[in-house]
């Protein structure tokens, strides 16, 4: 937990240097030259995603931020034509990088992911696409080179997450010995420009915006029950209304911004034309006197409302803006007025501008009241930490306290539900809880759960920032054929008539809020019924025990998600989809164990070739490579599949590719005949080259080329070693060795060779081997299990095979076993028998 900590604290002491330098910087900087200044820069360092890997990169970006910019390159060359046509490129394998507003994108939880999937090239105008993102997100195929700029009128502030995924789909978190595919890396380069001034926006801060504030002295608080629009059975809001000070006057299609904040779980705003006349003179009050003119006000939240970009629009010469149930934070009106010269023949010049004043009314219910005429009852829920070093952030929430008596994450919902007789439609109320989810926990999931012991009477709306309704929400359930299961970030879990189970998945930072709409209060059953809500590292416990949490940081360091380590069998979001079946885990197991019992065969061979022609000493050194080699691979499968890990799977791992790769030489140099001491040497040599290919990368592609060039070569070495023996052996003057590179032929080379091999058993070798690395070439995820078995059968079998291939040597003369020298008939002829003398 400490190293959760420290970072929190450095987070902190960022966000503290940042804010100070942003206020250093404005008070200096001059506005008229220069409204514009660069809030922070970073690059992140090449980093490369094997297949099913992927990266997130966080992105902080402040109110008063002008634009984004990142600069994106990367090793990928794909061909958008290729990729267009459908049943060519399968989408899943595809490298893609994503975007999403508040959260972590996770692109391959539902179908709708790869709907979402924009087949173009996000620097061709696509990125239209990105605007006004929060519960969903977009997918493009990631290119070589990708530069964007978005300004505050593209995207809102606050965080941003952009995905780097390298193929998709539930094998992306399922546990694998090899990922086949393509690899690839990336640099990044992000920049974020801010304007001096909150006050400033554009993507140059060259216009202002309006601040739709009032002091005490301007605004006009209501909260008696004297006005009956303000209160309803007894129940009073506090409604705050202001109007602006002096008139605003600009003329045709041309805009005025003002921003307005919303602070709490408000019940809505109205914004509101008065006085409203063309050129300060001609009057009119939101009659048909106004002709064709068109006041038109645009609100959007978070980011600036534009005529093509906004949530709500009205014409406010026809009547005010009404926003329902807004979200808490800031919201950007926009004024537009359209055709000021129809209508009006008697002002026909370009000089023609409408001034009017705006007046906006914001309505707030009393602290525990919430909805429609606050009429319903609001708990702001409490947060319990879970005390797990493991996994930070995980929490529940219970009601205040002195409502109900609960010590644990279930809480009866009975005491708390609102009263259904202060509602407008009798038999149904509605109970809003609203929760925080804190800073840096994005990677968490919102679990939700209500049991009842019959059948459960309610809907349940969710929404972030604002309260929700029956037609505002961001995610629903009603009953099991009517939800929001099937979106991007919502799954439901074992529902059934009496349980309600989801999860909203990645769930953003900030102000979350659930409605229960109950429907018939009368039942007793409500008396049964228990809630919990909790953040969740990952949901549903990764399916214990089909996978374990693991937890990992961002490439900012400032979020902490998780993410479910699936087993071999498993996958998905939460290793809930099974991969293999039990039976097929089974074949699996048999066949990825028991291929290599193939590697008796040249184990063998070696044994019974060196115990035939040589001392038993000098038999043992590829009889145990070959053995060695074909243990250490079945227990590595074995750990791999899920059997029995006898070693840890890193150990297992390096001792099969390293055996592997000294199997494959040794056969080699065994076709080189050579004394033992010279093999021994080669052995050396080859065993420290093979164990550094296995360490650094033992998964290559290309290390079989280089194996069997390394082979190839040691077989060419213990040749000229061969040859030059036999050159020293020879008793012959400097000239006669000098002269024997001239009467050694290319003829009596191949002479030589052809009497040395089999060759119908180096062809059927080669063949074997082929045959390997066709099948090393066709090994993918799914099809893992079939061809590294024939991997395997296929490259023992052609070292039997290239062992088969030697011509076994001639049986030694009796007369080559004298010495070479005369001393032995000399001493005969000079001896005399004992008997003669």
């Amino acid at each position: 937990m400490a190293k959760y900590t420290t970072l929190c604290w450095l987070s902190l002491n960022l966000c503290l240097i940042s804010f100070l330098g942003f206020c250093n910087f404005a008070s200096m900087a001059d506005p008229a030259s220069n409204n514009s200044f660069t809030i922070y820069s970073f690059t992140y360092p090449e980093t490369r995603l094997k297949p099913y890997d992927w990266r997130y990169i966080r992105v902080d970006l402040p109110p008063w931020f002008s634009s984004l910019s990142i600069a994106l390159d990367s090793d990928v060359d794909l061909d958008f034509g290729q990729i267009a046509k459908v049943g060519t490129t399968p989408k899943s394998t595809l490298p893609l990088i994503c975007f999403r507003d508040g959260s972590l994108p996770l692109p391959d939880f539902s179908n709708k992911a790869l709907n979402h999937l924009v087949l173009g090239s996000l620097s061709n105008g696509s990125v239209r696409a990105i605007e006004g993102v929060q519960n969903a997100e977009h997918c493009y195929p990631l290119e070589k080179r990708i530069v964007l700029k978005l300004t505050n009128e593209q995207i809102t502030p606050g965080v941003w997450y952009v995905g780097l995924f390298n193929g998709i789909g539930a094998l992306r978190t399922q546990s694998k010995m090899i990922s086949r595919g393509s690899a690839y890396s990336f640099t990044a380069n992000v920049s974020v420009e801010g304007c001096i001034a909150s006050n400033f926006w554009g993507q140059f801060c060259n216009q202002t915006i309006e601040s739709l504030s009032c002091s005490t002295s301007d605004a006009y608080v209501s909260s008696t029950a004297d006005f009956a629009a303000d209160s309803y059975n007894g129940t009073m809001k506090d409604v705050v209304s202001c109007s602006s000070v002096g008139d605003s006057c600009h003329g045709d299609n041309e805009t005025k911004v003002f921003s307005l904040e919303v602070t709490g779980m408000a019940e809505q705003f109205t914004i509101s034309g008065k006085n409203i006349r063309i050129n300060g003179s001609l009057s009119f009050n939101n009659t048909d006197e106004a002709g064709d003119v068109v006041l038109m006000c645009y609100a959007r939240y978070g980011a600036i409302a534009l005529a093509s970009m906004h949530d709500y629009s009205r014409d406010i010469s026809k009547g005010p803006l009404t926003v329902p149930l807004p979200r808490a934070g800031r919201w950007y009106v926009t004024i537009a007025p359209f055709n000021l010269t129809k209508g009006f023949d008697r002002v026909q010049d370009s000089t023609m501008r409408v001034c009017y004043s705006l007046t906006w009314r914001v309505a707030e219910c009393p602290s525990g009241k919430a909805g429609f005429n606050c009429s319903w009852d609001m708990y702001t829920l409490q947060t319990v930490l879970r005390k797990n070093p493991s996994l930070p952030f995980e929490s529940y929430y219970t009601p205040p306290d002195g409502k109900v008596s609960s010590g644990s994450a279930n809480f009866p919902l009975q005491p708390l539900l609102s009263n259904s007789s202060l509602g407008g439609q009798l038999g149904i109320s509605w109970t809003y809880f609203v929760l925080d989810i804190p800073r840096g926990a994005a990677g968490g999931n919102l679990h939700f759960r209500l049991k009842s012991d019959r059948k459960v009477g309610f809907e349940i709306y969710v929404r972030y920032g604002g309260l929700p309704s029956d037609d505002m929400w961001d995610y629903y359930y009603i009953n099991k054929t009517k939800s929001s299961d099937g979106s991007m970030f919502f799954t439901l879990y074992n529902s059934s008539k009496e349980i309600v189970d989801f999860y909203i998945l990645y769930a953003r930072e900030g102000i979350w809020s659930f409605g229960l709409k109950h429907l018939n209060s009368t039942d007793g059953s409500l008396e049964q019924s228990t809630v919990s809500i909790s953040l969740e590292r990952c949901p549903k416990k990764c399916s214990a025990p089909h996978g374990s949490c693991q937890n990992f940081v961002d490439e900012s360091g400032l979020t902490v998600y998780s993410y479910c380590s699936c087993d071999r069998t498993h996958g998905g979001i939460d290793c809930s989809i099974e991969i293999v079946s039990h039976q097929g885990h089974m074949w699996q197991s048999i066949s990825l164990i028991g291929s290599n019992a193939a590697a008796i065969l040249p184990a063998y061979w070696a044994l019974r070739q060196k115990v035939q022609f040589e001392s038993l000493m000098n038999a043992f050194a590829e009889w145990v490579i070959f053995t060695a080699s074909g243990i250490s691979s079945a227990l590595y499968h074995a750990c791999d599949v899920g059997t029995w890990c006898a070693l840890t799977f890193r150990v297992l791992q390096f001792m099969d590719f390293w055996l592997s790769f000294m199997a494959v030489v040794s056969t080699f140099v065994f076709m080189a005949a050579i004394d033992e001491a010279s093999k021994r040497t080669i052995h050396a040599a080859v065993s420290i080259l093979t164990a550094l290919m296995a360490i650094t990368g033992a998964t290559r592609s290309t290390n079989i080329v280089l194996v069997i060039a390394i082979g190839a070569t040691g077989l060419l070495v213990g040749w000229l070693i061969e040859f030059a023996t036999k050159c020293r052996s020879l008793s012959c003057s400097a000239g006669f060795c000098l002269s024997i590179p001239n009467r050694i032929s290319i003829c009596n080379v191949v002479k030589v060779l052809m009497k040395r091999f089999h060759w119908g058993f180096i062809l059927a070798g080669f063949a074997a081997l082929t045959m390997a690395a066709v099948s090393w070439k066709l090994e993918t995820s799914q099809s893992y299990w079939i061809w590294h078995s024939i991997w395997h059968v296929s490259i023992y079998t052609s070292s039997f095979l290239f062992l088969c291939s030697m011509v076994k040597p001639a049986a030694p003369s009796t007369e080559n076993l004298r010495p070479q020298n005369g001393d032995y008939e000399l001493t005969r002829q000079n001896s005399v028998p004992r008997g003669g003398e």
